[in-house]
């Protein structure tokens, strides 16, 4: 069995790979990774599913998170699970017996061989989606052995962590034509698709600005000797970045039209210094434990703000070590009105008394989102207020329907970058640096996500 320590190591290895890919450091290295590759495969962007009556699904990664997904995609019908992988035997059977009680006679096929036993998994011939929620250095090993054996791959967030490992995704999804799909659940939530509608109605006028974040106290969860906390700390020792910038940033590219219309043009990046795991740690670590050799070089607060070819910016946040409410930002700025959320809010010039803000609950009525009108009662009872449910059932639709996804490698891709170059930024005193062309100029052509 892979022990704490194996996946600290190999954590630190991959970062360190990461690293080497990411800042290293000669200019024609960076500018090889940041100009818009050339390839011979078409497109993967609007291309539809093959539709099919069951959805078979492999399962890699059954811990907390896996398992949370297993039991969403229990819930939506003509969904099969078909394989469970899993470097620890006894998450797997956990997760076979979650199959049995929700009533799924069958036996699916385990491996529990290795850190590369999914390898066996994707060989398959019995499975449609190959899906990971493995932590986070084999988002990419996983989707790309999935892609390669002619399946479709999903992945936990981030989806890679270098600009390399972006386009590795990419040119696999096209040269496979199967799609890599990043599973962001929070542009399924329930305020995230009710600003989308209101959003695509004009009532913001046209879309300047927004603000993304990932702002959640995770201090006793990283100190954990389980789960989250036997790999997610080490990324505090290995870069100076915004860790996390997907769940923020995913809705906020969705009311800006990113990759469908317009896209992530440059970011800069500034972090503050590194506090809250050192005092933490101070706090509430015995002395002789492990965790005093790490050295935790990733800054409380990074704040990032990216501009897009249209000329919208967009604030982008990552604070995982400070005692404070959880937000994600989730803003929109147009020429008629704005939206925050956290509490949400809104205002919009005419009628409205002037700087006062007000409630959204009217437009619920005539703005709420087709999926939740439809899943709401029973999306509320599932995991993160329902948006597991609305996402897992909304991929399941697309590949039954034969539709595109709503989120494709593109924007997988995209959504991860900001990983990567805000660490750059960070480096070099805040200054800018230049968004890859994932799509190869495609992102002009105008489509409809959701």
């Amino acid at each position: 069995m892979t022990t704490r320590r194996d996946l600290l190591k190999s954590a630190a290895a991959a970062g360190a790979g990461l690293a080497l890919t990411q800042l290293g450091v000669d200019d024609a290295s960076a500018a090889m990774v940041h100009e818009s590759r050339i390839t011979i495969h078409p497109s993967m962007a609007g291309i539809p599913f093959e539709n099919r009556d069951i959805v078979r699904i492999g399962i890699v990664g059954t811990g907390l998170r896996g398992k949370s997904m297993l039991t969403e995609w229990l819930g939506v019908d003509h969904v099969r699970i078909t394989a469970l992988c899993d470097i620890v035997p006894e998450k797997v059977e956990q997760a076979r017996q979650m199959m049995k009680k929700a009533g799924h006679d069958y036996e699916p096929a385990t491996f529990t061989s290795g850190e590369r036993a999914f390898e066996e998994l994707c060989k398959r011939d019995d499975i449609d989606l190959v899906y990971t929620a493995t932590p986070w250095q084999w988002h990419v090993p996983v989707c790309l052995a999935a892609l390669n054996a002619g399946k479709h791959a999903a992945t936990e967030v981030p989806a890679a962590y270098s600009i390399d490992d972006c386009w590795k995704l990419v040119d696999a999804s096209e040269k496979s034509r199967r799609h890599c799909i990043m599973m962001e659940n929070c542009n399924y939530g329930y305020n995230e698709l009710l600003v989308l509608q209101m959003v695509r109605a004009g009532l913001f006028g046209e879309i300047k600005a927004g603000g993304a974040a990932y702002n959640h106290d995770l201090r006793s969860i990283l100190f954990e000797n389980q789960d989250e906390g036997l790999w997610r700390r080490a990324h505090h020792t290995l870069r100076n970045s915004n860790l996390y910038p997907t769940h923020g940033l995913g809705p906020v590219a969705f009311y800006m039209d990113v990759n469908r219309g317009d896209r992530f043009d440059y970011l800069v990046s500034m972090s503050t210094e590194e506090f809250g795991l050192t005092e933490w740690r101070e706090a509430k670590e015995p002395k002789d434990t492990p965790k005093w050799k790490e050295k935790y070089v990733n800054g409380d607060l990074n704040r990032s703000l990216i501009r897009t070819a249209k000329g919208r910016v967009i604030l982008l946040e990552h604070d995982v070590t400070s005692p404070r409410p959880y937000s994600r930002i989730n803003s929109v700025q147009g020429t008629k009105g704005i939206f925050e959320d956290y509490p949400p809010r809104i205002y919009f010039d005419g009628p409205q008394p002037n700087h006062r803000w007000k409630a959204i609950d009217e437009f619920k009525a005539e703005h709420e989102h087709p999926l939740w009108r439809t899943l709401g009662e029973k999306a509320r009872s599932s995991g993160h207020g329902g948006m597991d449910y609305v996402m897992a059932w909304r991929l399941v639709q697309c590949m039954r329907e034969g539709l595109p996804p709503d989120m494709d490698v593109y924007d997988a891709a995209a959504w991860s970058a900001p990983g990567p170059l805000s660490e750059k930024s960070v480096a070099n005193r805040g200054r800018s640096v230049d968004f890859p062309d994932f799509t190869r100029g495609k992102w002009k052509e105008t489509r409809k996500s959701i």
